[in-house]
């Protein structure tokens, strides 16, 4: 044999991988080259002035990393950590400075490939969030994925607050 196991898979060559996650009872996605760990939901501390979306910094390895509840930024109530929360680390080159965001989500699920012939636009109502925030919709056996656009997430006020957060810790 070769040395690959018969039960490894190949993505398709277009394909993208997309790590999936859930936010309340709804399954997101979001490029897997942005994301660069993904930890347990742990010690972070909040920083006043900020907007309610932001549940403040953590120190990850002696460098502060502000965190960004997903389930508030699109319109929810703020996350109450359970067993599964965890934080994905993503990092954005922004202002051409690579910038570290931790996005609170209620669970990872896997790593997706999706193809683009998957993915339709997202539908003008009924995301239960801002269609802006959508990139595109990927169809599966389970139903859609909503596949989020960070930047759009993330605007450049919103970028310019988790800067403040990170200069106040």
């Amino acid at each position: 044999m070769n040395g690959l196991s018969a039960s490894h898979q190949v993505a398709p060559p277009d394909s993208v991988q997309h790590l999936s996650f859930r936010v309340r009872d709804a399954r997101y996605a979001l490029p897997i080259e942005l994301v660069r760990e993904i930890i347990e939901y742990g010690q972070v501390t909040t920083v006043p002035m900020m907007p309610g979306f932001i549940h403040g910094v953590i120190n990850l390895r002696g460098n502060v990393v502000p965190v960004l509840d997903l389930a508030a930024r699109f319109g929810f109530e703020l996350t109450q950590a359970g067993k599964r929360t965890c934080i994905v680390i993503i990092e954005l080159n922004l202002d051409e400075q690579q910038q570290r965001i931790g996005l609170v989500v209620d669970a990872v699920d896997a790593v997706l490939d999706i193809e683009p012939g998957e993915v339709e636009q997202a539908p003008p109502f009924g995301a239960g969030i801002r269609t802006d925030f959508i990139a595109g919709m990927a169809r599966d056996n389970g139903g859609f994925t909503i596949i989020i656009d960070v930047r759009r997430v993330l605007s450049l006020d919103d970028i310019r607050q988790l800067s403040l957060a990170q200069q106040a810790s």
